[in-house]
Parts: C-alpha cells; sequence; structure tokens
C-alpha cells in the first residue's frame, strides 16, 4: 500500500494484542489504542484527498480492516465500521465535508444507520429525535451518521416512509454510558446515543435510497471510481471485513496453542484429525477472504471503466459476503472446539476471538434468508418482491 497505513498497522501488532482485553473491560477501546489506531491513517483510507483521505482501493482498506481485527478484535471492529463513513460523506455536501475534517481530517464519525429516529421538516432542515442502539466506538468520535424517517408535523413517519442519512456533531448528541452490556464485542462501546430536538441543515442529509442504490454520487459532482461502488458492496463488506480478520484471529490462536499442545493422543501435530480440522478451517477463511476481494475488484473494475453495477452482480455480492462470514465463524467455532478446555480460559487469546466473531454475525448485514431468496430469484431471471430487493440495495 503506497500510503503506508500496512506498516503502521503492523508496528501497533504488540500493543493491540496486550490491549484487547483491557477494551473488554472497559467496554470501549483503550484511548491509547484509539489515539494509535488513528495515527495509522486506516480511518482516512476511503477519505476524499481534498480532506486528507487516500481514496484507496476497497480492497486495500478491507485488508488493513482484518488485519487490525486479526490482532485486536474490538479495534478491528471499530475500523470497519468507522472507517468505511467517510466513503459515504465524501459524495455528501461539501459544505459538511469542510465541517467535519477542515481543522482535523483524522475526525471519526460514528453511526447507525438503522432509521430509530424522526427527523420533521422544519425552514432550512428538520428537527431531529430518537434513540439508536449499536454505536460502535461511540466515544471516539465526534460526528455521528444516523438513519431517521421523515415524519410528519406531529412527528409520526410519513407514509409511505421516507429515510434520510442525518450528519450531526458531538454536540447534538448524547451517549447515554453503561448501555453497552454484552457477551461478545464489548470492547467496541456499541452504546447507544440520544438525540433530542436537534436541528438538522438541510445539507447534512441525503436520501437513503439515494445512497442504497447508488446514485448519490451523479449528484455529488465526483467521477472517483471509489466512489461509484456501490453502498450494497461497500459498507457490507466492511463489517464483513471485521469478521473475517477477527476469524483470523481464532486460527492464529488456535495453531500458536496446538503446535505445542499434547493431547490424549500424543502432540497434535501427529494427530491426523487435529491437522485435518486445522487445514480445512484455514482454506474456509482464505476462501472467504478470497471471494470478498475478487467480487469487489470486478466491481471496481467495471465502475472505473465508466460501467454501473447490476442488481444481479450486487445480488451475487450480498450473497457472497453474508455466506463468506457464515463460513468463516463456522469454521472458528469448529477449531475452537477441538481446543479442548483450555481455550474456555479467560486468559487465553482464543475464547475472544470465538466469542467476538460468534457476535458479529449478529449484525444485520449478515441476515441470510432474504439475501439468498433474492439472489436466487435474480438467477432464475427473476425480480424479486420489494422487501427482498431492499435486502440487496
Amino acid at each position: 500500500m503506497p500510503h503506508g497505513v500496512m506498516a503502521r498497522i503492523e508496528e501497533m501488532f504488540d500493543h493491540l494484542k496486550e490491549h484487547a482485553a483491557e477494551a473488554d473491560t472497559l467496554g470501549r477501546l483503550p484511548d491509547e489504542t484509539a489515539k494509535r489506531l488513528r495515527a495509522t491513517g486506516i480511518m482516512r483510507m476511503l477519505q476524499a484527498k481534498e480532506y486528507g483521505g487516500y481514496e484507496a482501493h476497497p480492497n486495500d482498506f478491507y485488508k488493513a480492516v482484518m488485519a487490525v481485527a486479526a490482532k485486536g478484535p474490538s479495534a478491528g471492529w471499530i475500523a470497519g465500521v468507522v472507517g468505511v463513513h467517510p466513503w459515504e460523506t465524501a459524495i455528501m455536501d461539501d459544505r459538511l465535508q469542510a465541517e467535519i475534517w477542515q481543522e482535523d481530517n483524522d475526525t471519526w464519525m460514528a453511526s447507525p444507520y438503522a432509521p430509530m429516529g424522526v427527523a420533521v421538516p422544519v425552514d432550512g432542515g428538520y428537527i431531529l429525535n430518537g434513540k439508536w442502539s449499536f454505536s460502535s466506538g461511540t466515544d471516539h468520535c465526534k460526528w455521528l451518521v444516523i438513519g431517521a424517517l421523515i415524519g410528519d408535523q406531529d412527528g409520526a413517519p410519513v407514509q409511505p416512509m421516507q429515510s434520510l442519512h442525518v450528519m450531526l456533531p458531538r454536540s447534538d448528541y448524547e451517549i447515554v454510558e453503561d448501555s453497552w452490556n454484552v457477551v461478545g464485542l464489548q470492547g467496541t462501546g456499541s452504546k447507544d446515543v440520544v438525540v433530542k430536538g436537534a436541528f438538522i441543515p438541510d445539507y447534512r442529509t441525503v436520501d437513503a435510497a439515494k445512497v442504497m442504490v447508488g446514485d448519490a454520487f451523479a449528484s455529488s459532482g465526483r467521477d472517483e471510481p471509489l466512489y461509484k461502488m456501490p453502498w450494497s458492496a461497500v459498507f457490507p463488506c466492511a463489517i464483513q471485513s471485521a469478521v473475517l480478520g477477527i476469524c483470523q484471529g481464532a486460527l492464529d490462536s488456535a495453531l500458536e496453542y496446538q503446535k505445542n499442545r499434547i493431547g490424549m493422543a500424543g502432540p497434535t501435530a501427529e494427530d491426523p484429525y487435529m491437522m485435518s480440522a486445522i487445514g480445512e478451517a484455514a482454506a474456509e477463511i482464505r476462501s472467504s477472504k478470497a471471494t470478498l476481494f475478487y467480487n469487489i475488484n470486478e466491481m471496481y473494475e467495471l465502475v472505473n471503466a465508466g460501467e454501473t453495477v447490476s442488481f444481479e452482480m450486487r445480488a451475487a455480492g450480498r450473497r457472497d459476503q453474508v455466506r463468506g462470514a457464515w463460513r468463516a465463524v463456522r469454521a472458528v467455532n469448529e477449531l475452537f472446539t477441538r481446543c479442548g478446555g483450555n481455550a474456555l480460559r479467560t486468559d487465553m487469546p482464543m475464547h475472544r476471538f470465538w466469542r467476538d466473531a460468534n457476535a458479529g454475525l449478529n449484525h444485520a448485514v449478515f441476515t441470510p434468508g432474504p439475501i439468498f431468496h433474492a439472489s436466487a430469484s435474480v438467477s432464475m431471471g427473476l425480480m424479486p418482491e420489494e422487501v427482498l430487493r431492499k435486502a440487496i440495495i
């Protein structure tokens, strides 16, 4: 990577391993971990160049996220979730980008995108109210991007429902402490956030539907291939990259433990069944990574040539993204159960990777049923019904 991000990430590998348990105990990343992660530049990889970003190839970003997650699961999750937001911000109003990055191009944004609030139109913008869960890394962020439904003057969502992505500064929302008590991904600090009557100027919003289908870039004035990529590829694969990196960390931990382990059948290295299980798990994780990179590169080359990513290709990409994550996590589960009782010990690193990998599958982007249904329909030349199409776009 010419921007040197991966080299800087490698320099903090030891720190990530040594402070992963501390992140779990704190329920968020330690301040020093966040500081060092910020200094790697990983969060600026998808950021526009005029605001200090690298406008990197998406696969460079995904590889970087995987590398972080393989050493510190919670740090990797935050790298993926928070690091993808500058991509969408780049296709929004330039006034917003200047507000966020003019003084500090390392400013982070938290989320979530789920429309858990209501934005009521007023002169020049909206009045926003609501409560959102799962704002990963929020303690270390100064801005928030969240989903909201457009409401009527009584505060009820208009019909048919219309959704916005809304950005607001730290002064306009509050973080609910002690709202992240979980069994996995504990160190991500994915706390609740509350907004009470905040005024949101029009230029800090974007039509969520246009972002999802890939139309938002057209009105942004941008022509870089990075920003022509479909949201249905860029965002879900950022989350998948974190999960695959965590799975790699589980495999690395298992290898480190098993190479010197003496079990009831003797040394692990002489146990053909254990060795076979390790080899199979490694293949599953590697294959999942390779499929992600292949699909993203195919789409990137297409948009770079001035063409459009078809719905069929987006559906196939989402299908593979979901399946790849499930394959890798199942491989981790097979490994974990073969590592014996010591894998359960909290002073052993593997339990953290195992818990966090499984917790990662609870994210909405990994819901298999609608995705598989929709992609199968498209493969048969059928257009899925609207609820299934929304799962893709």
